[in-house]
């Protein structure tokens, strides 16, 4: 299997919900089912169903979790430099709207655009990857044609 790229502070956070889910989740879902084993009759108790549910759900992320951090390359944006790479910190400008915009790439287990963390595979960082300050990019996105140009590229 592939390694997935992933930042220091992508794995603490997969790292911390593991733990949580083990140390937290798993035990509070285990007493919720021993709970409603004591209502009767499990064929017909609503309780016991969900909270089934809800620990197989648990259970799969924890073997999901532990699946990618197995698989986990820490990349370290610190020691990089130059042309846009994973782990870049990238200051655009929207050619159209001068709406001027950062993003960092990283890898997909840890992007959320809404935080400025854009996935390593999305047609904006597969364009930007390769690029010097000052280049033009033009991206196609779900929303059209769209042309940024890098103003700033920082390794943080």
């Amino acid at each position: 299997m592939d390694k997935i790229p992933m930042t220091r502070a992508g794995h603490t956070a997969l790292e911390a919900e593991l733990k949580t889910l083990k140390s937290e989740e798993r035990p509070a879902i285990i007493r919720a089912i021993a709970e409603a084993r004591e209502h009767g009759d499990l064929s017909e108790n609503a309780e016991y169903h969900s909270a089934r549910e809800k620990q197989s759900f648990i259970e799969g992320r924890i073997k999901e979790i532990e699946g990618i951090i197995g698989l986990a390359e820490v990349i370290d944006p610190a020691k990089l430099s130059g042309a846009v790479k994973f782990g870049a910190t990238v200051t655009v400008v929207d050619e159209d709207t001068d709406e001027e915009k950062t993003w960092q790439i990283v890898g997909e287990h840890e992007a959320s655009i809404e935080n400025g963390l854009l996935n390593i595979k999305s047609p904006i960082a597969r364009a930007l990857i390769g690029k010097e300050e000052g280049d033009s990019v033009e991206v196609r996105t779900p929303g059209g044609e769209k042309s940024y140009e890098i103003v700033a590229i920082d390794y943080k």
